[in-house]
């Protein structure tokens, strides 16, 4: 069975971390919402609080087959100054286990040169930061073990391009009826 972990910072996106946590639950994969700040409550940028499954202290980096970055600000900010979070991310990618981000999150992997040479998308306020990507204007980008989406608005096909990857087209296919989308 997969496994998922989506990481909170202060103001974080709502939707874009609570859509993927609830398409991806629905489909029977297991998925820990995580905190960065040491709390296991977290507040988003539209002042939503929600509690965490888990602290980061408390994952299991080796169980996971992919981290989830949901973006917003200054949540996104927040996930890349948290070294901790970034040294996981990187080996992930290392590694070519899934490393997932949408709206201003892709930001980071372009940060760190996880784009360069891929196909990626993010908010267009964050294109600029897709340091050597072929950046697309679809909803959500899969380019080998890297998936980026570009924001609120794009979070249920982002959601659904995760679940693809971790359960088959199928399994997107069928969970796209059931959302009505």
């Amino acid at each position: 069975m997969s496994k998922v972990s989506v990481f909170f910072a202060p103001g974080y996106e709502e939707i874009e971390a609570l859509t993927v946590v609830d398409i991806l639950r629905r489909a029977g994969i297991e998925v820990d919402m995580v905190s960065i700040t040491g709390e296991k409550k977290v507040t988003g940028s539209h002042k939503i609080t929600v509690e965490m499954d888990k602290l980061f202290e408390e994952v299991d980096f080796e169980q996971n087959d992919m981290i989830v970055l949901p973006g917003g600000m200054p949540g996104t900010t927040n996930l890349e100054a948290f070294e901790p979070l970034m040294k996981q991310v990187e080996d992930f990618y290392a590694k070519e286990k899934y490393v997932a981000a949408i709206c201003a999150a892709p930001s980071i992997f372009g940060h760190r040169g996880m784009v360069k040479g891929r196909n990626a998308c993010a908010n267009p306020g964050f294109e600029s930061h897709l340091e050597g990507a072929n950046v697309k204007k679809e909803p959500a980008v899969v380019d080998g073990h890297v998936i980026t989406s570009r924001g609120m608005g794009t979070a249920i096909p982002f959601g659904l391009a995760i679940l693809e990857q971790l359960k088959g087209k199928e399994a997107a296919e069928e969970m796209k009826g059931k959302l009505v989308y």
